[in-house]
Formats: C-alpha cells, sequence, structure tokens
C-alpha cells in the first residue's frame, strides 16, 4: 500500500480572530496621510508661509510681552524687597501747612519745626513687643570738598545698621564701628558716584574729605548702583548706596545741629528737625502690616500736623505682586488676540484649500479613502502649518526679549511657562480651527466632488 499524507486543515478564522478592516490604529496608514498632507503644504508653499507668519507673530508676541512684564515686576519687587520685608519706614515731611505760611512770609522769620523725634522712636520701641531694631538716620544737604573739587551732596547720620537695614553693600573698605559712633569720630563712608567725582584718579581709601571746616577721614566706598546710559538699573535692585555720603549719627547732631538754614528767594528759612528717617526693623515678618499699623497710631497720637510718612515695603511688595499679576494677565490676552487672529487664518486658509481639492477628495473616497482618513489629513495639514508657526514663534520670541535688553536697557525675564504656554496654545489653535475645513472636506459626496472643476 502506498502512503497517502494529507494536508491538515486550515482552521477557518472566526468572527472573534479575524482581522476587521480598520479596527485599531494602522501606522502605515497614517504615515501615508502624513506624506500626502505635507506634500500638500509644500505644493502651496507661499500660502502656507503666510498662514504660519500669523501663528508666528501670535506666539513670539506672547512671549516677549510676558517676559518684559516680568521684568518689569521683578525690578518693582525687588525693589520693594531690597527696602526689607520685615522693615517698616517712617519718614519726616515737611506738612503742608507750614510749607503754605512759609511761603507767604507770614509773621517774623523763625525756624519751622516738623517732623519724627527721638521721643518718637523710644515710645515706639518701649510699647511695641517684637521690636528687633530701629535705625535712626539724620540726612543733611552740605557741600563737600577735596582738593578743590566739590560737589553737593545728602551727608547722613546713621547707625551702624544702616547698610545691612537697607541691603547696601560695600565696595571697597568698611562702615563705621559702634566705638566711632561714641566717640563722635570724623569718618565718613562714600557712595561710589561720590568717590568717582572728588578722586578721580587717588585711591579714596585712608585720604579726607572736607565738610564745613572739619575733616573726614575716607574709611569705605559703597558698592555702584550700576545704572546704564539711559539711567535704568538693569539689575532691578536698589543694594547700592544713592548719590550720599555717611557719618555716623552722634558726629552729625555734634557738628550740624538739629536746625539748618537755608538761603530762598524770599530771605533766610530755617529748618528744625530732630530725626529724617528711621527703619524698624520687626522680628516676625508675618506681623509686619499690623505692627505697622499700630506705629502709625502711635505717632497720629503724638503729632498734631501731619509731618511723617509710614512705608510697609511688605505691603507694597505684595501690591506689586498682584499689579503684576493683572499685567501678565493683560498682557497675555492682548497677545493672544494675535493668535486668535493666526487661527482664523489656518481656518481660511484650510477651507480655500478644501474648496480647490474638491476633485482631489473625491478621488481619494472614490479609491477607498474613509471620512476619517480625509478628516485625519486636513486635521494634520492643520497642526503641521500652526505647530511650525508657534516653533519658530518661539524661537523669536526667546531672542526678542534678548534685544530689548541690549539696546534699551529693559530688564526682561523669559520664564519656562511662556514658551511652552504659547506653542501648546498655537497647536491648540490648529485643531480647533482646523476641525471645521476637515469634517467639511469629509462630508462631501464623492460622485459630487469627482464632477468638480
Amino acid at each position: 500500500m502506498t502512503d497517502i499524507t494529507l494536508n491538515p486543515p486550515v482552521p477557518r478564522q472566526t468572527g472573534s480572530n479575524r482581522a476587521k478592516p480598520g479596527a485599531g490604529f494602522n501606522f502605515v496608514r497614517f504615515k501615508k496621510i502624513t506624506q500626502v498632507g505635507i506634500k500638500s503644504i509644500y505644493a502651496n508653499s507661499l500660502r502656507s508661509l503666510l498662514t504660519v507668519l500669523g501663528i508666528v507673530i501670535g506666539v513670539a508676541a506672547v512671549i516677549a510681552m510676558l517676559a518684559v512684564s516680568e521684568g518689569a515686576s521683578f525690578e518693582a519687587q525687588q525693589q520693594f524687597r531690597d527696602l526689607g520685608a520685615s522693615n517698616i519706614l517712617l519718614k519726616s515731611v515737611k506738612p503742608a501747612e507750614v510749607e503754605e505760611s512759609s511761603s507767604r512770609g507770614f509773621g517774623p522769620p523763625q525756624a519751622m519745626v516738623y517732623g519724627l523725634t527721638m521721643a518718637d522712636i523710644n515710645t515706639i520701641r518701649n510699647s511695641i513687643p517684637g521690636i528687633s531694631n530701629v535705625i535712626a538716620s539724620r540726612i543733611v544737604k552740605k557741600n563737600v570738598w577735596n582738593q578743590g573739587i566739590s560737589m553737593n551732596t545728602d551727608v547722613v547720620g546713621t547707625s551702624v545698621d544702616y547698610p545691612s537695614s537697607r541691603n547696601y553693600n560695600l565696595r571697597a573698605g568698611r562702615f563705621f564701628s559702634e566705638s566711632e559712633m561714641r566717640d563722635h569720630a570724623n569718618v565718613v563712608v562714600l557712595s561710589d558716584e561720590v568717590a568717582n567725582t572728588l578722586f578721580l584718579i587717588d585711591n579714596p581709601l585712608g585720604e579726607s574729605i572736607k565738610i564745613d571746616s572739619d575733616y573726614y577721614n575716607v574709611i569705605g566706598i559703597m558698592e555702584s548702583e550700576g545704572f546704564s546710559n539711559l539711567g535704568q538699573n538693569q539689575a532691578g535692585s536698589s543694594n547700592a548706596a544713592p548719590s550720599r555720603i555717611f557719618i555716623p549719627f552722634t558726629s552729625s547732631k555734634t557738628r550740624f545741629g538739629e536746625t539748618t538754614t537755608r538761603q530762598t528767594a524770599g530771605g533766610i528759612e530755617s529748618e528744625t528737625v530732630e530725626l529724617h528717617e528711621a527703619i524698624i526693623q520687626v522680628d516676625n515678618q508675618e506681623s509686619v502690616i499690623e505692627v505697622g499699623e499700630i506705629i502709625e497710631q502711635i505717632v497720629q497720637r503724638r503729632h498734631k500736623n501731619v509731618d511723617y510718612t509710614i512705608e510697609i515695603p511688605l505691603a507694597l511688595l505684595r501690591q506689586a505682586e498682584e499689579s503684576a499679576l493683572r499685567d501678565q494677565i493683560v498682557a497675555g490676552a492682548i497677545a493672544g488676540i494675535s493668535l486668535l487672529v493666526g487661527g482664523i487664518g489656518i481656518m481660511n486658509i484650510m477651507l480655500a484649500s478644501v474648496t480647490e481639492r474638491t476633485r482631489e477628495i473625491g478621488i481619494r473616497r472614490a479609491l477607498g479613502a474613509k471620512k476619517r482618513d480625509i478628516i485625519t489629513q486636513f486635521l494634520i495639514e492643520a497642526v503641521i502649518l500652526s505647530g511650525v508657526g508657534g516653533l519658530i514663534g518661539v524661537v523669536l520670541g526667546i531672542i526678542i526679549p534678548f534685544v530689548i535688553s541690549a539696546f534699551w536697557g529693559m530688564t526682561t525675564i523669559v520664564t519656562p511657562v511662556a514658551p511652552i504656554l504659547a506653542f501648546s496654545i498655537s497647536a491648540l489653535i490648529g485643531v480647533i480651527f482646523g476641525i471645521y475645513p476637515s469634517m467639511r472636506a469629509a462630508d462631501m459626496d464623492p460622485v459630487e466632488a469627482l464632477r468638480h472643476e
């Protein structure tokens, strides 16, 4: 007998294991649809470029405007931080009633008495718990001299803690000490501007300057303010003293007294001010605003006229933060309008493209393309246009703030959130404004589309 080997029967595929056409994600199909979309974009390169331009401008505007707003906010907030978030600033001001009567020349010439006193400071220090330090200062306008060179500047009589309380830094030398305060020493610390004016070549440290008839030994130089040629602080910081010089408070009181006299158009004017400024440092930052309110009540009871001002940097800082948030929202909204216009441009171009490619859509449908293939193709084209425009806009948006800082001296800060947010919005716009044109293309009747000329 001859052995006959039969091929084993092939099992019949049932409905459960038979591959359903179009089931699941087909990468090859998606790749081909993407290639068709890219070819369509290249076929109309000029129109695509003009479409992308709206997205580019919108994204770049969003990033640049947020960077400028963030920089301005940083500068404003940094100034309040440098004043000290735990500080309360009291300043003497000439009351309006005194200034008006003085200008009219009522009565015989007499010294105007106003402003803060040491009694005010002692009352505040002894009445309010939680106050760690009080730095009192007197400020007098004087001509200072060095070998025939002179300039008019503020002479600040203060204590040893003044630089740290105002976040001022020294470029060279040191600040005066407690022993020099006790001894009423003739020592002085110059701001960088005064040092450069009075000492054109020589090193000021160890040299002397003349104020009135007394000579003061230069022991330190404050850090430069870092102003650009446009007069703006590029670092957004006030950790340098303005154009002034510093001597011990005791020396100021002994040498200059409490009454200053100056020549005016109407004659001689005298003012008696015991303290011009006081920095009150609070232990707990959370209680600064509450302590400030108590201080205002104390000073208000002690002064008949409003000859003082109270500044609370922490409260001003919070106001600056709230204002910065509003500015950023407004800037983002304005720049977002550009993105919206760009999205409308994409929809307009895609609708025109659908009309022009009606016959192409009909041929693709006749050859077996499904509605979702047509939708996918047009969505891909819209997303590519918005995505490419978004990337170019992100690059420009990052470059523009650096250009603004370099040429105009403004502080600009590009946060990581801004480019990510702008690009995400541009991609989302491509999807949103591409849905309607793609749905319109997919809903075309294949037979009518083939008849289209």
